[in-house]
């Protein structure tokens, strides 16, 4: 079955155009930073709803395509709507809604010199676009348009505020990601001449007929540009450097959302274009070592955006495993985690932006006392460093289980050390966030070995003035309503996902199915399979 064919055609583009044109119209009204505002949060919130709709009718009726400005496929520009890019539309349209909010509240764009107000919000809104572009796109080529207006953004909302620190982030930021542009384009190259397509159904059909040799050269390749994007190992060095100097909405967005955005593609051209067993091997090693090498990493740090840095690299080796497994199950286990872990990981890296106004840094050296000045921000900081350290029945400890039931199915020698290294590295993320939680939360101020933090009242958590939008230099110790609020709404959506488990699970496991059955992607972009057997679509 298909999508409503009503709805599909009006519907689908709507998550790319309406950032777009409202990102023009937020430039048009540069100066007036309220009006500003209320643009980017109505259309963000258009975006989710828009996304809501698309997910209810995938799962109802089946995946669906729509061929913009109506060439024919393979021809024209495809966008593809199945459970799996609706789901990752949906959970990114959320984390894109609430980290907006809070960036408003933080004073992110209300006219401080080292953050232009007519800047932030028209490129936050082309970040959005370019998510969108990444998880819709049913060829290759508008997969790379997606990564690289995400790149163009990425850049400017790393540099804003052109402090040094900044500036050399996000050089290097750019660097690494023109690296895997320069790889990817490679790929394209590759498959282009192999394949005479880059329609991804349509390379399906035809990458069939390729050499083994030449066919695993191209998909490696492919795995390599976005390997980089995923911060798998050993292609995750660049992200510890890069994301911690940006502002905290800033951080929070790309922590939880841009890596995700390299999972998906690795998840889609596994599951249309390598040979089968071919890279699963690999995959697995890759996510057993992103797991451990990450987490020791987070170990080793005494700043909270840095450790939280290297955990967000760790978690990605769960979704390597899964994908790995190669199997329903693990595929499963891998979209429930990603849903996961951008909620959570957004909102940790939230509640730091919260630690940072509260306590003036996000140093472990300078903090402490936390849990007397604001028990309301202990509790913002313990819930979502629970889920991810995987504390049942948290959404963390569901998902985990169901990688390593997953594993436990697949029986082989390897699956069995990733079992024993996710349960390690599970363990680690723990004790890695029961650190952060005795030194900033529980020990004394004074015990800190720099601890200078004035004490603030519990009561100066919320600032009830709905007026007045705060710069983070400013007030230190007092946190806006829009701070506050869009970190407890994600909190709230993160805990929906135990409480709803099942129904996600299920949504998570008829994803799975469809990317396990090529053949319903294949007829819903090419058409009937009579057509594209017998070469109607070549």
């Amino acid at each position: 079955m298909s999508l409503s064919p009503g709805l599909l055609p009006v519907l689908t583009p709507l998550p790319i155009l309406i950032p777009i044109l409202t990102a023009a119209a937020t430039l048009i009204v540069g100066r007036k930073a309220r009006v500003q505002q209320a643009i980017s949060i109505a259309a963000l919130t258009a975006v989710v709803a828009i996304s809501g709709v698309l997910l209810y009718l995938a799962d109802r009726d089946g995946m669906g395509a729509v061929q913009v400005g109506g060439w024919d496929t393979p021809i024209g520009i495809t966008l593809v709507v199945d459970r799996l890019s609706a789901g990752m539309l949906l959970v990114s349209a959320i984390v894109l809604l609430g980290v907006l909010i809070f960036a408003v509240g933080q004073g992110i764009s209300d006219g401080a010199e080292r953050q232009p107000t007519s800047i932030f919000q028209p490129t936050y809104l082309i970040l959005s676009a370019g998510v969108a572009i990444a998880f819709l796109a049913g060829d290759l080529f508008n997969l790379f348009v997606g990564f690289e207006v995400l790149l163009a953004a990425s850049f400017v909302l790393l540099t804003l505020g052109a402090s040094a620190d900044r500036v050399r982030a996000g050089v290097s930021y750019v660097m690494v990601s023109m690296v895997a542009s320069l790889v990817f384009l490679t790929g394209l190259a590759l498959v282009y001449a192999a394949t005479g397509t880059l329609n991804l159904a349509h390379m399906s059909v035809r990458i069939a007929e390729v050499p083994l040799g030449v066919r695993s050269a191209i998909c490696a390749v492919l795995l390599v540009a976005f390997g980089i994007k995923a911060a798998a190992f050993p292609l995750s060095n660049w992200l510890p450097d890069s994301y911690p100097t940006a502002p905290a909405p800033v951080t929070a967005v790309f922590a939880g959302l841009l890596t995700k955005v390299g999972v998906y593609a690795i998840i889609r051209v596994h599951a249309l274009l390598l040979p089968p067993g071919t890279f699963d091997g690999i995959l697995m090693v890759c996510g057993l070592l992103t797991m451990v090498i990450g987490i020791l990493g987070a170990i080793a740090q005494s700043d909270i955006k840095r450790l939280l840095s290297f955990t967000l690299v760790s978690h990605i080796g769960y979704l390597m495993f899964g994908v790995g497994l190669n199997s329903v199950g693990g595929t499963t286990g891998t979209v429930y985690y990603v849903v996961h872990h951008i909620l959570v990981q957004t909102t940790l890296f939230l509640v730091v932006g919260l630690i940072e106004r509260q306590a003036g840094s996000a140093s472990l050296s300078r903090l402490g006392g936390l849990l007397a000045a604001s028990p309301a921000l202990a509790l913002l900081f313990g819930i979502p460093a629970l889920n991810l350290g995987g504390i049942p029945p948290l959404s963390g400890f569901l998902g985990k289980v169901r990688l390593v039931q997953a594993g436990v199915d697949d029986g082989s020698a390897l699956s069995w050390i990733l079992i024993a290294g996710s349960v390690v590295t599970s363990l680690l993320t723990l004790y890695v966030m029961a650190r952060v939680w005795s030194k900033a939360f529980w020990r004394p101020r004074v015990q800190a070995p720099e601890g200078t933090l004035a004490d603030a009242a519990p009561s100066a958590l919320i600032d009830e003035s709905t007026d007045v939008l705060f710069d983070d230099r400013d007030d230190p110790g007092r946190m806006p309503r829009l701070m506050v609020w869009p970190t407890v709404a994600l909190i709230a959506v993160g805990l929906a996902l135990t409480v709803f488990a099942g129904p996600v699970l299920g949504i998570s496991q008829r994803a799975a199915e469809d990317l396990h059955d090529p053949h319903r992607y294949l007829e819903t972009v090419l058409g009937p399979q009579d057509s594209w057997q017998s070469g109607g679509t070549r």
